[in-house]
């Protein structure tokens, strides 16, 4: 028999406890054929590897590939750019001169832990010359906007704001919006920069794609399409998805996740109606590229935003325990319906507040609608008890904590919640523990999409000051990788296809410039990609 190709003189992880090593892979039809001494017959081409270590390709559980692209194309300002608000105006207002007058100003990244305050429209008017501006804070839970963006959405001089249910205004003391919207607040100007038009949507997939692949990244889940005045880009979101991908775009198989507003009654059968997209497509439809995972719900905001719902108040504040974004109530009748209907359920839950409020959602609808099969997930999960956390592995939901998170955001994390709760925050070697299949993933671009940095703060939990952050809660080297790996394809019940290198898998993988498993942990962000493999096709290669 003749085969594709022979990926020869590698060391290859495979994730696979049968044959946990091996030197040789064939490829044929995009699938692994076989491994080692068990290959037979004759490749069409050889790829030697040069003894590189190669593990199977990164799944991210958590990475929003559209956003990462709008990012890349907008202007930087996270704090590695922009450390002061000084800078901050500065490098905005430089970037402003170069639009055409009448062009929106659109930034990402800033965080206010960092700049010290929140930047304001009065701040933001002195420098981009009239233009509209819209700046979004690093978590994508907020967003400042000028005094002429105000206007567009048809609030002159930034009065008459309304509060809108979930989210919160920012004011001045005569009741003026200072400029900060928080989560659904967010919808007064989202009403008039979104939806994004078609190319634009192409473009950032595009930007995305390539870094993502570039990252050894070779599939995703994408938590939330199709509401552009919360998650997404327009209503028709899946249509450029699968435009991208018919038009041989380099991207990463994806998964993607409808957020939950789009669901809707759908008259049925004659045993009663369902919950969801029209036609009943539901979670697990779609092909190996593009397929329909669980239903994305949002129930509370951010935690370095101090916007996500808690039991207790944050460090140093006397009245803010943060807010649901939706009442408990709409969330379990949600939770419910879509439940019964098919669906996974992945919910957004930082505060732990607000993941007692899913799980109670989880375990009403699992005893209305027994499902024991079914893979719900918590997006973040990222206040914990030890109580909360049994709990989950009782029900069978699926954690999906954020390792980069650690280093990007812990000083700050540790500040909203003192040194105490901090410890329980953002937990893996817990839920290992509890017998829970842990995924990686970064939130990208929230984080940095690299999953190797995600790997190094998984093993080490260091903050980007240094400080170590709760070190009970590291984990080994393997057990990141394989959370990257075959948890996160688990997560979305692609366990079957991706995450392990064994025959009947698709082939893909990633090859390292050195080997994670002996490098020192410390040094683990600063190994490279030098090849990532989809299907068996090279499509991301360093110059020798």
């Amino acid at each position: 028999m003749q085969y594709d190709i022979l990926y020869t003189n590698g060391r290859f992880y495979t994730g696979d406890p049968s044959h946990p090593e091996a030197t040789h892979i064939a490829v044929h039809q995009g699938r692994i054929l076989a491994l080692d001494e068990q290959i037979t017959g004759t490749p069409k081409h050889t790829v030697d590897l040069q003894g590189a270590r190669t593990l199977p390709g990164f799944h991210d559980a958590h990475y929003h590939l559209s956003l990462t692209g709008a990012r890349l194309a907008a202007l930087d300002v996270r704090p590695s750019s922009t450390p002061t608000l000084e800078s901050f105006y500065e490098k905005l207002g430089e970037f402003a001169q170069d639009l055409p007058s009448d062009a929106w100003v659109m930034a990402s990244g800033y965080d206010q832990n960092v700049l010290g305050a929140h930047p304001t429209a009065e701040g933001i008017d002195a420098v981009v010359g009239g233009r509209p501006a819209a700046i979004e804070h690093v978590s994508a839970h907020m967003l400042v906007a000028n005094t002429r963006a105000f206007e567009l959405a048809g609030y002159p001089g930034r009065a008459g704001v309304p509060e809108i249910e979930g989210g919160h205004v920012a004011r001045d003391v005569n009741g003026l919006a200072r400029g900060l919207l928080q989560e659904s607040a967010q919808q007064i100007i989202h009403a008039v920069t979104r939806p994004l038009g078609g190319e634009e949507i192409l473009r950032n997939l595009t930007l995305a794609g390539e870094q993502a692949v570039a990252y050894g990244i070779t599939s995703i889940t994408e938590p939330g399409l199709a509401a552009p005045d919360a998650v997404g880009n327009a209503a028709s979101d899946l249509h450029f998805y699968q435009t991208a991908i018919e038009s041989g775009m380099t991207l990463p198989r994806l998964t993607v996740m409808p957020y939950f507003t789009v669901l809707h009654p759908v008259h049925g059968t004659r045993e009663g109606d369902w919950f969801g997209l029209d036609m009943g497509i539901r979670t697990g439809f779609g092909n190996e590229w593009l397929s329909i995972g669980p239903v994305k719900i949002l129930s509370d905001g951010s935690l370095i935003g101090r916007s996500a719902a808690m039991h207790h108040c944050y460090h140093g504040e006397t009245s803010n325990r943060g807010f649901m974004v939706v009442s408990p109530e709409h969330l379990a009748e949600t939770v419910l319906h879509a439940h019964r209907s098919g669906w996974s359920i992945a919910t957004h839950a930082i505060g732990d507040s607000a993941i007692d409020e899913i799980l109670n959602a989880i375990e009403d609808a699992q005893a209305a609608y027994p499902r024991p099969e079914v893979r719900h997930r918590i997006e973040h999960f990222a206040v914990t008890s030890d109580e909360q956390v049994q709990r989950a592995a009782k029900l069978g939901v699926i954690p999906v904590p954020q390792g980069t998170f650690i280093s990007d955001f812990g000083d700050g994390i540790r500040e909203a919640l003192g040194a105490e709760r901090a410890e329980q925050s953002y937990r893996f070697a817990s839920l290992l523990a509890a017998g829970i299949e842990v995924p990686g993933s970064t939130d990208s671009p929230v984080s940095d999409g690299n999953p190797l940095r995600s790997i190094h703060d998984m093993v080490n939990r260091k903050t980007s000051s240094g400080q170590p952050f709760g070190l009970a809660e590291r984990i080994t080297v393997e057990q990141a990788v394989h959370a990257y790996t075959y948890g996160s394809a688990y997560a979305v019940g692609k366990e079957g296809q991706v995450g392990t290198l064994a025959p009947g898998m698709l082939a893909d993988f990633v090859v390292l410039n050195d080997d994670i498993f002996t490098v020192d942990p410390e040094h683990i962000a600063d190994l490279t990609v030098t090849r990532t493999v989809i299907g068996g096709d090279t499509v991301f290669i360093t110059e020798p």
